[in-house]
């Protein structure tokens, strides 16, 4: 697929002319906030921000040096029962390195309301402020707003304090609710240069300035005397001062409107508008010019030498032994590939912490057999060039943490493993259990990943799918003069559908997935239930089931309606929106096939059957076929639906919608029996 399209319109928008600013102050709710009953742009919303102000600047102290302080303001209005979730609000924030660590503090949290005409007030108090571990190197701190009601306005301040001046916070113009007013200000010095990064499909107003700055530096010396007192020591002071220019950019915005769900997005903030600064270069006078980010490579080079990522994939004495057994009589690459990715998934669990870089090492994750993403991957990668492959870990982003779209450190969350064939990549991940090769968790099927080489080079490598997964259905049923059905069912799911059915399966007792796939499939009852292939992850999972239903037909006026797919038909069309903004992710390429076999009831015949169709999207998008025929009181209907594309653009949406709309169509005709 052709990414040009949607980053065509992730490009920088700078405006040189100073935007107007907005008086806003905490504190100052007005009456008339308070009274407003719906959001007058979106009468929808359950929520809206009236204003969020925030700032980053880069400042110097004496103890420090220059530090980064964030601070953030923002006011909500509360419109339906729905929006009380907006009463809880969050920070993320680094506490690894302690040169790095940021410290959060929550201010001027208020909750108004209007009573009898009169503004109340109810302030947060400390019991409404904890802390919450996220992982080894992130916590979160979290307030509840107290005295919430429909029609309350919130406000809260809060403060990030961080030593890492690389660590600036990502800034949101636009979430699932209505955004008033946004501004956004960075102060940066001109020691620090930053690559500013905006995302979405409407961007705010920018505007710059340069200011004159200067720093007094304080410094003191302990001097012996001479003369009359000679040996004395005692403390002189001088100071010393260093001008400097400052850049201002202001980021603002008004009405913005909620980001929608919609079908068959991976994750929405990949596209709502936002802005990013990445740390690419330091400038500090007297002393040598520190490259960071300036580019994919080099974000690749500052990744792999870190101590948790380059030095952890190199280590090695502590897996050859038992690797040497593993191995032993195994000669091409496909059976080395398959035994190690076996033998790593089943000796070392994982903990279920994402990252690149490793948490508890290799060598103590594989004696106490778990691990994190990184821990597990780059042992994977280990082992697979001690079997003398040519393997490469993968630097990538899961859904969860959205698109990497611009080159920095923290586009990036996880790390899986590739082995280069003469036919192309094998992408491997042994953190999940069902995973085989060239079928990652969905959770990694996200654009594209950067493979990391030996030699310090890398390169961009396609994550997404490109084998169809098939999912086939064989269904036998006979329909009894009172519409009753009763027949046989067998499922076969390939590739990512079989990954997908056994995570579905894995925990769940047998008679609680039954009760499940009775009550979704019109109350159907299921017998003579075997499953098989569900630990031989190499093959395709396998379903067999009896079933009997009284739901699954209508009798009206002697006449027998019935869905011919039954429960496996399309009931919705998934896309309804005029304008697609987003692109569609299937997640992978699919093929789902019926093969249907109707025994008509003794005393009856048709009345009226679908008639066949066929449908083609253009570019080989995908197809659909339905063709169905009668022999005598048999009927015989085959279904094929097919998407070989896992990622559809916004240009192909209506074509694909309209293709949907054809397709349920079809599926929900019903098959007219009447009564000879």
């Amino acid at each position: 697929m052709k990414f040009s399209t949607f980053f065509s319109l992730v490009s920088l928008l700078f405006v040189l002319s100073k935007a107007t600013a907005q008086e806003f102050k905490l504190g100052k709710v007005s009456i008339a906030e308070l009274e407003q009953r719906v959001h007058p742009k979106d009468t929808a919303a359950v929520a809206a921000i009236l204003y969020k102000k925030g700032s980053s600047k880069i400042e110097f102290n004496q103890n420090d040096g220059f530090v980064l302080v964030t601070e953030v303001e923002t006011r909500i209005k509360i419109y339906k029962k729905e929006g009380y979730n907006w009463a809880n609000q969050s920070v993320v924030f680094y506490i690894g390195s302690p040169s790095s660590r940021e410290k959060v503090d929550y201010s001027d949290a208020v909750t108004f309301n209007l009573v009898n005409g009169k503004v109340e007030k109810t302030k947060l108090k400390s019991d409404g402020i904890f802390d919450e571990n996220v992982n080894k190197y992130r916590s979160r701190k979290k307030i509840t707003m107290p005295n919430v009601k429909e029609g309350s306005v919130l406000e809260f301040k809060y403060t990030v304090r961080t030593s890492n001046i690389g660590m600036m916070h990502d800034w949101d113009f636009q979430t699932s609710i209505p955004v008033n007013y946004s501004e956004f200000k960075t102060y940066i010095p001109e020691y620090y240069v930053f690559n500013a990064r905006q995302k979405g499909y409407v961007f705010p107003k920018v505007a710059t300035q340069k200011n004159n700055r200067s720093i007094v530096l304080t410094n003191k010396e302990r001097v012996s005397t001479v003369g009359l007192r000679a040996g004395t020591v005692k403390t002189e002071y001088s100071t010393d001062k260093l001008d400097y220019i400052e850049t201002e950019t202001t980021y603002s915005s008004e009405h913005f409107p909620a980001m929608k769900e919609e079908s068959f997005v991976n994750n929405i903030d990949n596209y709502l508008s936002s802005i990013s600064h990445e740390l690419s270069m330091v400038k500090a006078p007297n002393r040598p010019i520190e490259m960071y980010s300036a580019d994919w490579n080099s974000v690749v080079k500052t990744i792999y030498d870190y101590d948790t990522f380059g030095p952890e994939l190199n280590k090695t004495g502590y897996f050859e032994d038992d690797i040497k057994t593993v191995l032993n009589g195994l000669n091409t690459p496909d059976e080395k590939i398959i035994a190690l990715l076996n033998y790593v998934k089943s000796s070392v669990k994982w903990n279920g912490y994402f990252g690149y870089d490793c948490d508890s090492g290799v060598r103590k994750a594989y004696k106490e057999k778990t691990g994190n993403i990184a821990d597990i991957n780059l042992m994977l990668t280990a082992m697979l060039r001690y079997a003398g492959l040519t393997a490469n870990p993968v630097l990538t982003s899961t859904r969860s943490n959205g698109i990497a779209l611009f080159p920095n450190r923290t586009a990036f969350n996880y790390v899986i493993a590739a082995v280069e064939t003469p036919t192309g990549y094998v992408l491997l991940d042994a953190s999940d259990k069902y995973s085989v090769p060239n079928v990652l968790p969905l959770r990694v099927l996200n654009w594209q990943g950067r493979l990391i080489r030996k030699d310090g080079t890398s390169e961009d490598v396609d994550l997404m799918p490109k084998k169809v997964s098939n999912d086939i259905v064989f269904l036998s049923y006979a329909i009894d003069p009172e519409g009753k059905v009763s027949g046989k069912a067998r499922r076969q799911c390939f590739d990512h559908n079989a990954m997908i059915i056994r995570n579905n399966i894995d925990g769940l007792k047998e008679e609680e997935y039954l009760e499940k796939l009775e009550n979704e499939n019109n109350k159907i009852e299921i017998s003579d239930y075997v499953r098989t292939n569900q630990k031989e992850i190499l093959l395709p999972t396998i379903e067999t089931y009896s079933f009997t239903g009284n739901n699954l037909c209508e009798v009206i006026g002697g006449k027998i309606y019935v869905d011919p797919m039954l429960f496996f038909s399309n009931h919705e069309n998934p896309f309804k929106q005029e304008i697609r903004e987003y692109p569609v992710d299937f997640g992978f390429p699919f093929l789902d096939k019926y093969s249907i076999t109707i025994q008509i009831p003794e005393g009856f015949t048709v009345e009226t059957l679908p008639a066949p169709v066929v449908m083609n999207m253009e570019d080989n998008l995908g197809s659909f076929k339905f063709v169905i025929a009668q022999n005598q009181n048999v009927l015989q209907l085959n279904v094929v639906h097919q998407i070989n594309e896992a990622i559809v653009t916004t240009e192909k949406y209506d074509m694909l919608k309209e293709y949907y709309k054809g397709m349920v169509a079809k599926e929900t005709e019903k098959i007219v029996l009447k009564r000879i």
